[in-house]
């Protein structure tokens, strides 16, 4: 076997062998499933708290606008005046008092002059629906006064869609873009936090063979270059064999999560008030077949092309940003001093996140998410969050893949060629801080 295939060997048996390595490899899904169901069932038990809110209304309208539904609930208060009111909801430990005055008998004035007592600030969804069921009652008495009847009213009120189809006869779906760039985004945040993640393992085994001085025995017998492509080839074959293990483990037990507790997947993924507003919609007419439209429109996604881009992209991406750990690790003799390097590592990283989402949700062919797909720090990310569009016509053009492609390879190359230099000077370096200055000699050895 060759050296480069023995160091790749150790580094890996090495990290798998390690103790914290199995207790989290195996601990960590179940950490984080378990979380996951413990939000779901304290969101479900939030949304099944009933809120009920007196009502004393003395102005003779706005009667049967409120009505009872199974996150609130409406009691209406007969002859008392507002302190009596006031005082019966508190001691009946009620959410809320909602008072409307008898101004001269008119709506419009009495409506003004409408308050809502709660202990706190109430909350926004409450308030933002309480002030929507005055609005409407208003707007339908200014139209009667117009001479418009309710039955008119509802026909204005009626919402509008425009129809939108593509000119080769496909039917556009609204947000289908935002939901395609979340899902390439989803792709790109785990590259990201895998860089971040085992790109430091890395950087730390690098320190710890350093400060040992093991790292003198070990560059007698072989090239420093092949020392740090074994660091970063291992470590990253490890990451990997960790990462499968938890998506594995973690699929299966969330399953029989929501099997045993009786979770919805749907309120584990979104939320239970995400389920509880998709309820509510399914009584709207045509919400079946929306739903079909959009689970269509994933399915058609170019999962194929979205699974190998993610391979290249990931391992080339991993490969760069490794190797510029192994430098700093390399570079310095603890890890307290790599603080000074790291911003400038994680920086891109960041950018790219927050660029992809800004550029490519609102114009995925625009010139900035172009730009920041070709770029190799930021391409990983950001062409990922692209990629569900497709290649082609509608989709990233060829030529953009392939230069981001070739572009991320290039320097790849040229990144592992510089961070060899800094890699083959800094292992045998100790005692001193290094600067940038003092980095920028050392690539010019």
């Amino acid at each position: 076997m060759s050296k480069l295939g023995l160091i790749i060997k150790r580094e890996y048996m090495a990290k798998v062998r390690n103790r914290s390595f199995v207790v989290m490899t195996f601990l960590s899904p179940l950490l984080m499933v378990g979380m996951i169901v413990l939000i779901a069932y304290l969101a479900k038990v939030n949304e099944g708290e009933q809120r009920v809110i007196t009502i004393l209304n003395e102005s003779g309208y706005f009667e049967g606008d409120f009505n009872n539904t199974e996150a609130l609930s409406y009691i209406v208060l007969d002859q008392m005046d507002l302190e009596t009111a006031k005082d019966s909801t508190l001691n009946l430990d009620y959410y809320g008092l909602l008072y409307i005055p008898n101004r001269n008998g008119d709506m419009e004035e009495s409506a003004a002059q409408a308050y809502f007592y709660t202990r706190e600030s109430p909350n926004t969804g409450v308030l933002t629906g309480l002030e929507a069921k005055f609005q409407k009652r208003l707007r339908l008495g200014r139209l009667q006064k117009l001479g418009v009847s309710e039955g008119d009213f509802e026909h204005i009120e009626a919402d509008f869609e425009l129809q939108t189809e593509s000119f080769s006869g496909h039917q556009n779906l609204k947000g289908i873009n935002e939901i395609k760039a979340i899902i390439g985004g989803m792709f790109g945040y785990l590259i990201m936090m895998f860089i971040i993640i085992y790109g430091s393992f890395v950087m730390r085994s690098v320190i710890e063979e350093k400060t040992s001085r093991i790292i003198e025995v070990i560059i007698s017998s072989v090239k420093p270059f092949q020392l740090m492509m074994g660091k970063i080839i291992g470590t990253s074959m490890a990451g990997i064999t960790q990462f499968v293990i938890w998506v594995v483990s973690g699929g299966v037990l969330l399953f029989a999560s929501s099997l045993i507790f009786g979770f919805d997947l749907m309120e584990l993924q979104g939320g239970a008030g995400m389920a509880s507003q998709a309820m509510e919609l399914q009584g709207m007419e045509g919400f079946d077949e929306k739903i079909m439209l959009y689970g269509a429109e994933i399915w058609q996604l170019p999962w194929a092309l979205m699974l190998i881009s993610f391979i290249i992209y990931f391992v080339l991406g991993y490969f760069i940003y490794s190797s510029i750990y192994a430098a700093i690790g390399a570079a310095v003799d603890n890890e307290t001093d790599t603080q000074q390097f790291m911003l400038p590592v994680i920086l891109p990283l960041m950018l790219a996140i927050y660029i992809g989402f800004f550029s490519v949700f609102s114009n995925p062919h625009g010139p900035i998410a172009v730009i920041f797909s070709l770029i190799p720090l930021t391409s990983p990310i950001v062409m990922l969050m692209r990629l569900p569009a497709g290649l082609g016509e509608g989709g990233v053009a060829y030529w953009e893949f392939f230069t981001s492609i070739f572009l991320l390879l290039a320097s790849f190359l040229a990144i592992v060629w510089l961070a060899a230099k800094i890699y083959r000077v800094g292992i045998l370096m100790y005692g001193k801080k290094p600067s940038y200055r003092e980095l920028y000699k050392w690539l010019r050895y």
